[in-house]
């Protein structure tokens, strides 16, 4: 074993790190291979005294490099035996237990040896007769838990009394007596189990791949409707667009044929009036050149002709107004308004009862958005104990010592969960006792003054035996509906929703206490008040699986 621990240094050269190549032995005992040994040399300042790499020897002269005969038949063996070189373990594998210069990756454990072994150090099992009664078996890195910790020897004996695996001197010491039997013989009769428990679960994929393909087709179904909707809302939308298209169009034609016939009329006018200013004009300047004349017979016989004339018409027929009522356009955008308005709030009515029809309505619908929910004992007050794993929250009389913390509640009964809420998310506790209450809210310290539900930031329902009240900003709602012992909490942060049911666990059934629609701008932290001599317990949601975990028959 000895010789066989020296292994990995003699087949390894410290120079290249790898394993030996024309392997050559120097005076002093160190093997390296024969090219790299030259070439260190050959670097060297040609002083006539060379050196080993590892120990320092001097050699005067160059020494002659002959081939090590030892190690060249070695490396063939190696390699008639499959590993041509050994490998170079990389992260993730089991390192070889000899090795010492370079780890290399370990092919076997020994389960007598307690080790893991490159192929290198694991000859001496295949060749010497010391090893043969050794039980090699696949590389593991958990070698350690096949050891006995109180003995160190291997574990190959099973004590059904205790179920559990012991060693040899286990059944002579505190498993004597015990229903003990091999290793071996205990899997042999566990595994005449693994025949039902294989149909159990074959029979439960069959049924969840059945599930799968038919939720698939309702998926696939629901893409389709979707697909109708939207080239149905297409539609209507083209259709509404094109109508008040054409009411626009319309409504322009009218108000182009109002201002054509108004300014015909007016345009008639101007052309009547500037022919009577032309007129005037036209006599105002025949008396201006009459009065100059000196020509007293010809002024005599204009004067009758120009005075015998009809005076100018200076009546108010002329002053009308061109101003025309449009009154029609603004009565008919107002009743296009309305029409819209009426479409709006008709919208928000259907997107109202969407939203609503949106929730699970089922406690299997809302398992799905189940999870697994844990108190921060940093906030919990003084008097509330943590246990289970801080999953549940019991008052108690005498107050606990705790550690100085800027989001430990002070004044009130009150603890956070660790986890901030911002998606879609069902959980529920078990509660017990005078009153507590189930909250969610936004975290600040304002809650230390306030209490859950006496602020904006939080809402939370009251539970009793004798009442159920929901409380927000202030506000109190009582609630005709008496809770269960557990209450389910449904949060879908996104769409504004928040509802508390009261749940039956045998029977799954789910009644709503109540319902918030708001906008949510922070993460929600669940958080409950417990009363004195109250607790309440975070339900953990089951397996899916739990329909073949049951313990083999």
């Amino acid at each position: 074993m000895a010789e066989a621990c020296e292994a990995p240094d003699s087949l390894s050269c410290s120079i290249c790190l790898d394993v030996l190549k024309k392997p050559v032995t120097l005076h002093c005992g160190h093997s390296y291979c024969k090219d790299c040994v030259n070439g260190y040399w050959d670097q060297e300042e040609q002083t006539g005294v060379y050196s080993c790499p590892q120990c320092r020897q001097l050699f005067t002269p160059r020494p002659l490099l002959s081939k090590s005969t030892v190690l060249a038949d070695l490396m063939v063996k190696m390699s008639v035996a499959g590993q041509p070189t050994p490998p170079v373990k990389d992260e993730g594998d089991v390192e070889c237990d000899f090795c010492t210069v370079r780890k290399l990756k370990a092919v076997k454990s020994c389960l007598v040896c307690l080790a893991s072994y490159c192929a290198t150090h694991l000859q001496p099992h295949y060749e010497s007769a010391a090893f043969k009664r050794h039980k090699l078996v696949e590389v593991s890195a958990s070698i350690q838990e096949k050891i006995c910790s109180k003995h160190d020897k291997l574990l190959e004996v099973y004590c059904r009394s205790d179920d559990q695996c012991i060693c040899l001197l286990c059944v002579m010491d505190e498993h004597k007596g015990h229903d003990t039997v091999s290793a071996a013989a205990e899997r042999k009769e566990k595994q005449k189990h693994f025949g039902k428990k294989k149909q159990k679960y074959q029979q439960a994929t069959q049924e969840k791949e059945k599930q799968l393909r038919q939720m698939k087709q309702k998926m696939k179904a629901l893409q389709y409707s979707r697909d109708e909707a939207f080239d149905e809302n297409e539609k209507a939308y083209a259709e509404i667009v094109l109508m008040a298209d054409k009411r626009r169009c319309a409504m322009k034609e009218l108000i182009r044929d109002q201002e054509k016939a108004v300014t015909s009329r007016a345009e008639a006018l101007v052309d009547r009036l500037e022919t009577e200013i032309a007129d005037l004009r036209k006599g105002e300047d025949e008396l201006k050149q009459l009065s100059l004349t000196e020509d007293h017979i010809h002024f005599l016989q204009r004067y009758q002709s120009i005075f015998g004339r009809t005076g100018p018409d200076v009546s108010s027929d002329y002053n009308i107004q061109l101003h025309t009522s449009f009154d029609f356009v603004a009565k008919a955008v107002s009743d296009l308004r309305d029409k819209m308005e009426t479409m709006a709030k008709a919208f928000a009515e259907i997107s109202k009862t969407i939203e609503v029809d949106s929730d699970p309505k089922t406690r299997q619908e809302f398992s799905i958005y189940f999870r697994c929910l844990r108190l921060d004992p940093n906030t919990a007050f003084e008097n509330l104990l943590l246990s289970e794993g801080n999953s549940k929250v019991t008052w108690i009389k005498k107050a606990q010592k705790q550690p100085c913390h800027p989001e430990r509640f002070t004044k009130y009964d009150q603890v956070l969960c660790t986890e901030g809420l911002s998606g879609v998310s069902y959980w529920e506790v078990e509660w017990k006792g005078s009153r507590v209450e189930v909250a969610v809210c936004y975290k600040g310290k304002e809650l230390d003054e306030s209490g859950f539900g006496f602020s904006n930031q939080s809402w939370c329902i009251s539970l009793s035996n004798s009442l159920c009240t929901f409380w927000h900003n202030g506000v109190s709602t009582k609630i005709s509906v008496l809770s269960s012992p557990t209450v389910g909490v449904y949060l879908n942060h996104k769409a504004g929703s928040l509802s508390f049911y009261s749940v039956v666990p045998d029977s799954g059934q789910m009644k709503l206490l109540h319902r918030v629609k708001t906008t949510f701008s922070q993460p929600l932290y669940p958080g409950f008040m417990v009363s004195k001599g109250a607790s309440v317990r975070l339900v953990k949601p089951k397996q899916s699986a739990s329909a073949v975990e049951g313990n083999p028959q």
